[in-house]
């Protein structure tokens, strides 16, 4: 067994110059991550106050879709600017969508900000994530990634709380402000810590950006469609984006600088079956974006306790993750192919009981609807680490390193997809006409009802996914 000296120790990560250098690279990935549930807690509160309620899920759309841009361009980020200034100039730029949000007098303004946000919080990912073997040795990458992973389950205690007191109080403006004083002392650390870190050693990483901006055209395309309560132009957004989707899996397997590994785009084969899986488990959780809302206006939760309810999803995710993490081969796959369908049936009973007013009538029976919004998350956990190994044991020789950044990119996509889907049946449901809560009430059924089919799709499509990384002779 390896010894502490040679794996790293905590306290070495910790301590010292390492646990402010620790700090920092945590600390982009926390201000991204809190950032998300502060804006989700807090947007029924300014939709309320500013309006824009028919593009109540753009703001996660555009802010998924601009981190995917920043996500992508991290590398040629350092090695263009090196790691210090790269961090800054991410940090600048979310502060200034920050900024913009806090101020804003309408909604476009609102989601100008918001964009800006996105592109600098998805820099902060892509750097925090690349600048572990930058900044320490080999033997603390292992525990700096599960350091900086951690952030997310921070991110849903941190979150719910600053959004949902400072909706409570009727300042949702002060709940970005809040977030400035955490980015200040950010670029502080990494201006005395990460200072002796130049370029990047291994020169320029070429990226597909070109497709990847295809990917947010696509996503785009389906938001404006979203827009109308017109079905043809509903239509024409879908159709849009699926033919936009079609010409980048045909030029990609024709790029010299590839998106997605050989094999991905067809769900009948191991890897392909894998991507479909994390797409659609990813779009089944996206429905979180209107849990606050409905939790607001059909059931009178404060702003905390819906903030609160809703991360029960992620925290479902964790709990999911942590259970079926290095589990046997057989068991794995029984959790893989118990893990949709839990998701699956969590979101149906989502669709009947969050209509339903009469939990509320006492004030108790709405706790019914924490299992449910705790499994939707439960049942994408019990897949999630074993899809993403069985990943990297399915990747062409060669291509193991597309095939592990696909991940991110494909699971931001499945995001910034979902809440564009989200918007658009939402909308044609009733969420803006006739609005309120008889509105709210048709949005949340059908919302639910409709995402179901995500997760349920994935039931059938995974037996390639289950199949993939099998030892030879299986």
């Amino acid at each position: 067994m390896p010894s502490n000296q040679e794996n790293g120790s905590w306290y070495e990560l910790l301590w010292g110059g390492n646990g402010l250098r620790s700090l920092a690279l945590a600390g982009g990935v926390a201000v991204h991550a809190v950032n998300v549930y502060i804006a989700t807690t807090i947007l029924p509160s300014i939709v309320a106050d500013i309006g824009g309620l028919a593009y109540y899920a753009w703001n996660t759309t555009l802010f998924v879709v601009a981190s995917i841009l920043g996500s992508a361009i991290s590398p040629q980020a350092v090695g263009s600017l090196g790691l210090r200034r790269a961090f800054l100039c991410a940090l600048a730029i979310f502060a200034a969508g920050t900024m913009v949000c806090a101020l804003a007098p309408s909604m476009p303004v609102l989601l100008l900000g918001r964009t800006a946000q996105g592109l600098g919080g998805g820099l902060l990912l892509g750097l925090s994530y690349s600048a572990v073997r930058l900044v320490f040795d080999a033997r603390l990458w292992s525990r700096a990634m599960v350091l900086i992973s951690s952030m997310w389950g921070v991110a849903t205690l941190a979150g719910p709380a600053i959004g949902g007191i400072f909706a409570q109080a009727g300042h949702w403006r002060l709940a970005f402000w809040s977030v400035l004083p955490i980015a200040a002392v950010l670029a502080v650390l990494v201006c005395t810590r990460i200072a002796g870190v130049s370029k990047h050693e291994d020169g320029p990483v070429r990226a597909p950006l070109g497709m990847i901006s295809l990917l947010a055209v696509s996503v785009l395309a389906v938001s404006l469609g979203s827009l109308s309560d017109k079905l043809e132009w509903n239509a024409a957004g879908i159709a849009a984006g699926v033919l936009i989707t079609g010409w980048i899996a045909r030029a990609d397997d024709r790029a010299a600088v590839r998106l997605f590994p050989t094999g991905s785009y067809s769900p009948f084969t191991p890897l392909g079956s894998l991507y479909a899986s994390i797409c659609l488990l990813s779009i089944g959780v996206t429905t979180e974006i209107y849990i606050p809302y409905f939790l607001q206006h059909i059931h009178g939760k404060s702003p905390l306790a819906a903030g609160y309810w809703t991360a029960l999803m992620s925290a479902g995710w964790t709990l999911g993750s942590f259970a079926s993490s290095g589990r046997r081969r057989k068991l794995a796959d029984r959790l893989m192919l118990a893990g949709p369908a839990i998701s699956a049936v969590s979101l149906l009973l989502l669709a009947f009981m969050l209509p339903m007013t009469s939990l509320s009538a006492d004030g108790k029976g709405a706790y019914g609807l924490m299992p449910p919004l705790l499994g939707v998350g439960l049942g994408v956990g019990f897949c999630w680490p074993n899809m993403l190994t069985r990943i990297y044991q399915s990747a062409p020789a060669g291509q193991e390193n597309i095939a592990s950044a696909a991940i991110t990119t494909l699971q931001l996509y499945a995001m910034a997809m979902g809440a564009a889907l989200a918007g658009m049946v939402t909308n044609a449901a009733g969420f803006t006409e006739p609005g309120g809560p008889a509105g709210g009430r048709q949005a949340a059924w059908v919302l639910f009802a409709v995402f179901a089919c995500a997760p349920g799709l994935a039931v059938f499509l995974g037996k390639g996914a289950r199949g993939a990384g099998a030892p030879q002779g299986r």
